[in-house]
């Protein structure tokens, strides 16, 4: 069932959306050669409860962190590790809090260092894509609207869509429906009205969308081995249009 939220509890979403972009604004500023991902995820999650939240992913389904940290052919939902980050790599951070009952969720796509430029195409393409997107979040379009608009920047660019993972939408639960695909077809799908908050998230591959699951049964990586980058907001629709819920 799609939940309709009211102007009370979307406040109430924005204030924990703030703490998820207070907190991957500050471990994005923290990522350079040198670094580990598991001291991100420390920071994050020390970060996150000095504001008052609670982090969202850590036990969530049997996830063991607080900060999903996917390092260039990883997909999303890959674990911190104590191994350094490198020159020339990029790392997708996805973050979430609970805060008053309602949940936070974003993550974004930074350089560690000096990056390729195809690396840094993907990232612009990925974070393009997100904002088409959310453009579309507006009421009396339709769902497919923002998955058609992030499928036609991305491919456009010359990358691929990952089909295996979408957004959603959120709440008082982390994955509320719809489910948010981006990729569709423009005035497919639920139709959009104010009230309704969805989680829109491009995962965005290089090479070809295919993606599989490592042992640890979390961590997606692309079957080719080639670079993949994430971006995501929470967004509400409301009667003047999007509202970017989890900005700093």
């Amino acid at each position: 069932m799609i939940i309709i939220k009211s102007p009370a509890e979307i406040e109430i979403m924005r204030a924990a959306g703030r703490v998820v972009g207070q907190v991957l604004e500050a471990v994005s500023q923290a990522v350079r050669p040198g670094v580990s991902t598991a001291s991100l995820d420390r920071q994050a999650e020390e970060m996150a409860r000095s504001l008052g939240a609670v982090p969202a992913f850590k036990g969530y389904r049997g996830y063991p962190y607080s900060l999903c940290c996917s390092l260039n052919e990883q997909v999303v939902h890959g674990f911190p590790g104590p191994g350094p980050l490198k020159e020339g790599d990029i790392l997708s951070m996805d973050f979430g809090v609970i805060l008053d009952g309602f949940y936070g969720d974003a993550a974004t796509t930074v350089a560690v260092g000096a990056i390729s430029p195809e690396a840094s195409g993907l990232l612009k393409a990925t974070e393009a894509s997100l904002m088409a997107g959310i453009e579309k979040a507006q009421p009396g379009n339709h769902l497919g609207d923002i998955s058609s608009a992030v499928q036609k920047v991305a491919e456009g660019a010359g990358f691929s869509v990952v089909r295996q993972f979408v957004g959603h939408g959120i709440g008082r639960g982390l994955h509320e429906e719809p489910q948010v695909p981006n990729f569709g077809l423009p005035g497919r799908g639920v139709k959009l009205k104010p009230g309704m908050v969805l989680a829109i998230e491009p995962m965005i591959n290089a090479g070809g969308f295919e993606v599989r699951i490592l042992q640890d049964g979390w961590t997606a990586v692309t079957v080719d081995g080639k670079l993949s980058a994430h971006f995501e907001h929470t967004v509400a629709v409301t009667a003047d249009g999007p509202r970017i819920l989890s900005l700093p």
